[in-house]
């Protein structure tokens, strides 16, 4: 759907694009109070809104809806860029346009945040965004903290709870060859290489055993059963199968 032409009743191949020079003579326009440079900017940025929402392409969102949010953080990019600081209006743009769909994914998701905790964290997206504009850099979770005269903790508590999920298979990088995932970058302590050795050990220890004594250690140890369980299975009594168990255990010992 990103690649259709018409998105929200506007054609998509029709859209203007504007020069750094030209940008900045509307802005000035713009600022004495143009109405229609004002337009023209909207208009000259809207193919910036549909580079953007193609990040967001995998959520299953209606690229429509996206596009109109992006929108409105473009309008809000717009209102209130400084063109006395040296930066492109691109630059200054892309950040406000993922931060009002990121809102409004959060607010339209399955997972449940309480109100309380919304609210603590919209004021400190606000205070940042405030802090960017005064300072012209990022402001530590400390300087946003401070503002809300609110614990650091709760804070970092509160942006964290907003955060909406990541599949485990959505691409983080990729340089034209296979993708590099989220799940790549996620440490596995089960999924050593030490772990790997043991188990290949355990098995080849395994082989050892009778088969009474593979069949104990298996419904012990791989199935979870307790002694009794194991006794009623096989048919012996459960003194018998703890002297087998530890006969078992102390030849797989031997070759592990």
């Amino acid at each position: 759907m990103i690649n259709k032409v018409e998105i929200c009743g506007v054609n998509t191949s029709k859209l203007p694009v504007l020069k750094n020079e030209e940008m900045r003579e509307l802005f000035k326009s713009m600022q004495s109070g143009n109405k229609t440079s004002r337009e023209r900017i909207i208009q000259g940025n809207l193919r910036l809104v549909l580079s953007v929402i193609q990040r967001f392409s995998n959520r299953g969102e209606c690229v429509d809806d996206l596009f109109q949010v992006g929108c409105i953080g473009l309008i809000k990019a717009i209102d209130n860029f400084d063109l006395s600081q040296n930066v492109r209006f691109s630059t200054y743009a892309v950040p406000m346009i993922i931060g009002e769909i990121r809102r409004y994914l959060r607010d339209n998701n399955a997972v449940r945040v309480s109100r309380s905790l919304r609210d603590i964290a919209y004021k400190a997206l606000q205070v940042r965004e405030k802090l960017v504009l005064d300072k012209s850099a990022e402001p530590t979770v400390m300087d946003i903290a401070r503002e809300l005269d609110l614990p650091r903790e709760e804070v970092v508590f509160a942006l964290d709870a907003i955060q909406e999920p990541v599949s485990l298979f959505e691409p983080i990088y990729n340089d034209g060859g296979d993708p590099i995932l989220v799940m790549d970058q996620i440490s596995d302590d089960k999924n050593t290489d030490q772990l790997w050795l043991e188990e290949i050990c355990i098995k080849e220890a395994m082989k050892k055993l009778n088969d009474r004594e593979k069949n104990i250690v298996a419904l012990r140890f791989f199935a979870g059963k307790t002694q009794m369980e194991v006794a009623d299975e096989i048919g012996i009594s459960q003194a018998q199968v703890s002297r087998l168990e530890k006969a078992a255990l102390k030849q797989l010992r031997k070759y592990v």
